[in-house]
Order: structure tokens, then C-alpha cells, then sequence
């Protein structure tokens, strides 16, 4: 079977990665930790940066044609085996956990049609019959998965198609609806108290955003796929541009249809809610049903994407080989399994935690900003080398502003945090290396390991210190 992604194809899998829960619990995600005014200079910051970011992928994707791995392959080349796995893995953590809050947040959108105060089925996606139903899903888009990418790249782009439309309405209702004082109400956030001055609210936005334009290097993951290499730049920078349109207007036409306060109290998906308050019980049943089939495409793009990575990092030799094998529709069984698989258990732990949508995608962004950050200073580090003082300077100085930026804004915390789940994938990459006789750790490595294993012994301790507090 032809496994070969066409333009089309390879935007739609772009936009259908990004766009997927997100953009519908955007509005109360944002208006939770920031007023108009600090979502506005966020939203300038995340655009600019991730135009940098996008151009990025695309420059190397002109100058080095022979690295068919993508963002992987990048690390690997420009830092050696150890970098280029944790960029792998870093990446495969946060697809993982992106499916988890899909599944999280179709169940939650179910509970707010069929919940009562009184009565509670699906809660915020947390409950046993959440549970349940969330595991059938993942088992029968793992089913469908295993006849074949193209398959799953083809319903994804149907998909995208349809949950577009219903997303243009809400722009053009929320448009209609627009009050400049109720936007205006607020507009510096002073309702988040003292200690949330303008840049601590900028701060607040940066994992948001990062959150929804995950995905955006979704063309250059699966470029190995490709018909045409061309078209993997093309594909990211439409997608990006179609999503930071629609994400923009989304956000801050919210803001003019309910105040600020009002939107952050919202149960998710918010968008919902707010287009139940402009025209009626109907537009909630709208965006409800856009979601379940946007979370089902992206669904299956977050697959896909994610059973990527430990393939392509098995075929660069830092990966265990049988990640590497593939079954005769050309998708990687053995990834495949180890993604659901632990899909399955993460949401075992959502239901014994209680763990909601907005708990979990901090730690998706988080993970991502590593493997974001490499290609931005590998970039650079081409436009150094090659003494390019032009254009790839100027994108590799804005990709690696944009990255150190995000790192600053997460905080300290998440980061600590994120080096526990990077500590766990060292498992599969001594694996790798011993499997082919070579020595585990060189050179700087070495260094590189030792620091990880300290940052993520401090993580520990702090998380069992704050599990004991409580």
C-alpha cells in the first residue's frame, strides 16, 4: 500500500494536530490566568515566535535534505545519539499525554450534555464511566491505526474539513456579538490580584499557546512519508497560519462576549458555553459535536505522530530495532503498542487522581519545549557554522529567543518535573546502544546523564515533600 503523504494530506495532518481540544476550552484557558491585555501581547509573542519556530523547520528542511528524520534527526546530528533520543522521547511523552487529554475532554463534554448536580455520568472526564468508555475508544483507533497511516491520514483530513466549519461560525456569531466594554472590563486583569502583575499574566499564557500549536511540526515528523519534501515546509507554515487565525479570533472575540471573570469559571470545552449564551441551547450542541469530531481526528493525527518517534529514533539506531519493524500496511507495531499501552495506563491515573483536562496539559507542553528548543538552537548553530549572517541567522536568533523565553516562562517547577519523565526513557536508550555493542554514554554524555539524574532526584524529593504536606 502507497503510505505517501500529498500536500493536502501532510496541512490537514498540521492543522488536525493542532487544532484538536484545545481551541474549544481556549477562551476560559486563557481568561483563567490573564486579562485582554496580557492575552493580546502573548498571543504576539507565541505568533512571532512560532513563525520563527515554523521557518525554522522549513529552513532545514532546504539545507539538509539528507536528514529524513526530521526533528529528531536534527538533534541527533547537531548534538550527538544522547540529545537526539531524549528529543525523541521528550516528544513521544507529550503525544502520549496528548491523547489522554482528548480522551479526557470528549468524556468532560459528554458530562456537561447529560450531567446534573445531582446526578454525575462522565464528570470533567474523571469517573468510572469516563473510564471506560475512554478505553474503548483508544483500543479502537489503536485497531484502526494498525491498517495503516495513510488510512488514518485520510479520515484525519475528512476530519479537519468538518470541524473548520463549525468553527467559523463561532467566529462570526462571536463577531456579531462583540461588545468593546465587555472587552474593555477588566482589560488589565486587576482581578488576579497584586502578585499577578502584566507579565506575570504574559508568563501565565506561554504554556496555553505553546498547548495549541503543538503540532505544528507535524509535516516534519512524518516527512520521511512525504511525496514531495517541498511540500513538508509548505504544509507547516499554512497550517500554522490557518491555526494562529483561527486561535487569535477564538480567544479574544470571547472576551468580548463575556467578561473575562465570567469566561474563567466556565466548565470546558468554554466555547460551548459561550456560544449557548449568544444564540440559545443549540450552538452548545454545535461546538459540542465539533469537538468530539475535532478530538477524533486529532486523535488520530497524535497516533500517528506519536508512534512516529520511537519508530524514526529506532531507525537512527537510538532506539531499541524492534521499534523499527513494521507490519505490511507500514505501520510501526511495536511503537504503536508501547503508546497505547501507556495511554491506558495514564488514564488509570486520571481516575484515581481525579486529574482534569487543564492538569495535564501543562505537562504535555512542557515536555515539548525540549525537542522545540533543540531545532531552534541546531538552526542557529547552522547559521554560525556556515557564517550565514542573513536570513537563517535571523531565524535561527528568533527560534532560540522564543525557546529560552518559554523555558523562563514555565517556571522551575515544571521543569524539574518533566526531568523525571525524561530520566524513565533512559531504559530504551541504553537498550539501544547495547544491543549494538557500543558504549552506553561518551564524551559530554556522560555529563548530560549525570545532571538529568540529579534534576530529576530533586524533582522527586520535592513531589513526595509536597504529596506529604498534603
Amino acid at each position: 500500500m502507497d503510505n505517501k503523504l500529498g500536500l493536502g494530506a501532510l496541512t490537514a495532518l498540521v492543522i488536525g494536530s493542532m487544532i484538536g481540544a484545545g481551541v474549544f476550552s481556549l477562551p476560559q484557558n486563557m481568561a483563567a490566568v490573564a486579562g485582554p491585555e496580557a492575552v493580546m501581547i502573548g498571543w504576539c509573542i507565541t505568533g512571532v515566535g512560532m513563525i520563527f519556530l515554523a521557518l525554522s523547520f522549513q529552513s532545514l528542511s532546504i539545507l539538509k535534505p539528507e536528514i529524513k528524520t526530521g526533528m529528531f534527526g536534527y538533534a541527533q546530528s547537531g548534538f550527538g545519539d544522547f540529545i537526539g533520543f531524549n528529543s525523541a522521547w521528550g516528544y513521544w511523552v507529550s503525544a502520549m499525554l496528548s491523547n489522554v487529554t482528548y480522551l479526557v475532554i470528549v468524556f468532560s463534554t459528554l458530562g456537561m450534555f447529560f450531567d446534573s448536580p445531582g446526578h454525575i455520568i462522565f464528570g470533567e472526564g474523571n469517573t468510572w464511566v469516563s473510564f471506560v468508555g475512554s478505553t474503548l475508544v483508544l483500543w479502537l483507533m489503536h485497531a484502526l491505526v494498525t491498517r495503516g497511516v495513510k488510512i488514518a491520514a485520510i479520515i484525519n483530513m475528512i476530519a479537519t474539513i468538518a470541524k473548520i466549519i463549525p468553527l467559523l461560525l463561532f467566529l462570526i456569531f462571536t463577531m456579531l456579538a462583540f461588545k468593546w466594554h465587555t472587552f474593555t472590563f477588566d482589560f488589565s486583569g486587576h482581578s488576579f490580584g497584586a502578585n499577578n502583575d502584566l507579565l506575570t499574566q504574559v508568563k501565565n499564557t506561554m504554556l496555553v499557546t505553546v498547548w495549541v500549536f503543538i503540532g505544528v511540526e507535524g509535516a516534519v515528523v512524518v516527512s520521511e512519508r512525504a511525496k514531495l519534501r517541498s511540500d513538508v515546509s509548505r504544509a507547516t507554515i499554512l497550517g500554522l497560519l490557518t491555526a494562529l487565525f483561527i486561535y487569535v479570533f477564538v480567544t479574544l472575540l470571547s472576551m468580548g462576549v463575556m467578561s473575562t471573570p465570567e469566561i474563567a469559571k466556565l466548565q470546558n470545552p468554554s466555547m460551548a458555553e459561550i456560544l449557548e449564551h449568544i444564540v440559545g441551547p443549540w450552538g452548545s450542541i454545535m461546538i459540542g459535536c465539533a469537538l468530539l469530531v475535532s478530538v477524533c481526528g486529532a486523535f488520530l493525527s497524535w497516533v500517528v505522530l506519536a508512534i512516529e518517534a520511537p519508530f524514526i529514533a529506532a531507525e537512527n539506531k537510538i532506539f531499541p530495532k524492534a521499534y523499527a519493524k513494521v507490519n505490511r500496511f507500514g505501520t510501526p507495531i511495536k511503537p504503536l503498542i508501547l503508546t497505547s499501552v501507556c495511554i491506558q495506563v495514564a488514564l488509570v491515573f486520571v481516575f484515581f487522581a481525579g486529574s482534569t483536562y487543564n492538569s495535564l496539559i501543562t505537562i504535555v507542553s512542557e515536555m515539548i519545549l525540549v525537542p522545540y528548543f533543540l531545532v531552534a538552537v541546531y538552526t542557529l548553530r547552522l547559521a554560525i557554522e556556515s557564517k550565514n549572517r542573513g536570513k537563517l541567522l535571523a531565524i535561527g536568533l528568533g527560534a532560540t529567543g522564543y525557546g529560552l523565553w518559554l523555558l523562563y516562562a514555565s517556571g522551575l517547577s515544571y521543569l524539574l518535573l518533566s526531568s523525571i519523565f525524561y530520566l524513565l526513557g533512559l531504559y530504551f536508550f541504553i537498550k539501544a546502544k547495547r544491543e549494538q555493542g557500543l558504549t552506553v554514554f561518551v564524551g559530554k554524555e556522560k555529563i548530560y546523564v549525570s545532571c538529568l539524574v540529579v534534576l530529576a532526584v530533586i524533582a522527586a524529593v520535592i513531589q513526595v515533600t509536597h504529596f506529604i504536606g498534603h
